[in-house]
C-alpha cells in the first residue's frame, strides 16, 4: 500500500511501532511531548543524560523533515525533573517548506499514539503589541488562524474517526489548569532583578515564509494579535482534536514594523541618498538570524519556565 493510500491513523500507528520496537519500556509511553520552535533546541538538554535516546525524523516512518536552519529533525526521549517521561521534538516542518498541513501536524498524531496527554510548543514569534520586549515570553491562550479560516485546515478531508469529532471546539484550546502553574513557575526561576517579562496573550498564524508587511501586521494587531509567526497553531488544532491538553509559548525575537511605509513625496525625502532613504526602510526590518540569535540569548529562561511548570505539574 502506498503511503498516500494510508490513513493518518494508520500512518501513525507505524511510526509507533517502529519507535516502540527501540524504545526502552520506561520510555515508551512518554508523559508530555514538546515541540521545540526556532532556536529553542536547547529544551532537549533538560533531558537527564542518562537516560536519553535520541532518533534523526528521517528514520521514523512517514515524519516530516524540517529544512530551516535551528531545526535540528530529531526526537529526543527521556525524563524530564526527576521522574516525568517526556519526548521532545527538536525543531519541526513548516506549511511554507511545501509540506501539507497534514504533514506539519503528523507528529503530534504520534504523540497522542505514543500515550501523551499533553503537549507544550514552543517558537519563535514577531512582538506585535507594543508593551512587548526582544526577549520576553508569552504565555499563548488564544490564537487568530485565517488561513484555517480559509480553508487551508489540517482537519481538511474525511475526519480521522480514531482521533476525534468531526467538528471539535477551540475555545478551550489553552488549558487553563496550566496557564496557571506558569505563573508559579515563573516566580521560582526567574530571578526578580530580571529585566525579561512574561505575558499572555493571542498569537497569529500566517503561512510565511516572508515576514509580514507593515499593513499586515497593523491589520494583525487590529484583529487583536499580540504576536505572530509561522507554526504552532496547526499542531494545536490537532492537538485538541487528538483530546490533548494544550500550553503555548512564544519567545518574541523582533518587534514587527507597524509604522507605514513613508510616501514617496514626503518633503524630508526629497534630499535624501538612495542609501539613506534604504536605511530608513529597513529599520526594524527583522530577519531570520536575528530570530535566532534571541532564541538562543533567551533559551535559558524558556528552558527552565517549561520544566518547573511541568515538575509542578505531573513531578512527584
Amino acid at each position: 500500500m502506498a503511503e498516500s493510500d494510508k490513513s493518518s491513523f494508520e500512518q501513525a500507528n507505524e511510526a509507533v511501532s517502529y519507535l516502540k520496537s527501540r524504545l526502552p519500556e520506561s520510555l515508551q509511553t512518554p508523559q508530555v511531548a514538546i515541540v521545540c520552535g526556532s532556536g529553542l533546541g536547547g529544551l532537549a538538554d533538560t533531558i537527564q543524560t542518562e537516560s536519553r535516546v535520541e532518533y534523526d525524523y528521517s528514520s521514523i516512518p512517514h515524519f516530516p523533515r524540517p529544512t530551516v536552519a535551528g531545526h535540528a529533525g530529531k526526537l529526543v526521549f527521556g525524563f524530564l525533573g526527576q521522574r516525568i517521561p517526556a519526548v521532545l521534538m527538536v525543531g519541526r516542518a513548516h506549511y511554507y517548506e511545501g509540506h501539507s498541513m497534514d504533514r506539519v501536524t503528523f507528529p503530534i498524531r504520534v504523540f497522542k499514539q505514543l500515550g501523551v496527554g499533553t503537549v507544550v510548543l514552543t517558537n519563535a514569534a514577531g512582538g506585535l503589541n507594543s508593551e512587548y520586549g526582544v526577549g520576553d515570553i508569552v504565555l499563548l491562550n488564544d490564537h487568530i488562524f485565517l488561513a484555517g479560516l480559509a480553508g487551508v485546515h489540517p482537519l481538511r478531508g474525511p475526519n480521522a474517526e480514531e482521533f476525534g469529532v468531526r467538528f471539535p471546539p477551540l475555545s478551550d484550546a489553552y488549558d487553563l489548569d496550566l496557564r496557571r502553574r506558569v505563573y508559579q513557575a515563573w516566580k521560582e526561576v526567574i530571578p526578580s532583578k530580571s529585566t525579561r517579562k512574561l505575558h499572555e496573550g493571542v498569537y497569529a498564524f500566517v503561512g510565511g515564509p516572508t515576514y509580514e508587511t507593515r499593513a499586515e501586521s497593523r491589520m494583525l494587531r487590529m484583529l487583536g494579535a499580540d504576536v505572530v509567526g509561522m507554526s504552532t497553531v496547526p499542531e494545536i488544532v490537532v492537538a485538541r482534536h487528538c483530546g490533548l491538553r494544550v500550553l503555548a509559548f512564544s519567545l518574541v525575537t523582533n518587534n514587527a514594523v507597524l509604522a507605514p511605509v513613508p510616501r514617496g513625496d514626503e518633503h524630508e525625502l526629497q534630499d535624501k541618498a538612495a542609501g539613506e532613504l534604504s536605511a530608513i526602510l529597513e529599520e526594524g526590518k527583522a530577519g531570520h538570524e536575528e530570530v535566532l540569535e534571541a532564541g538562543r540569548a533567551s533559551a535559558l529562561d524558556m528552558q527552565g519556565l517549561v520544566v518547573q511548570t511541568l515538575v509542578n505539574a505531573f513531578g512527584q
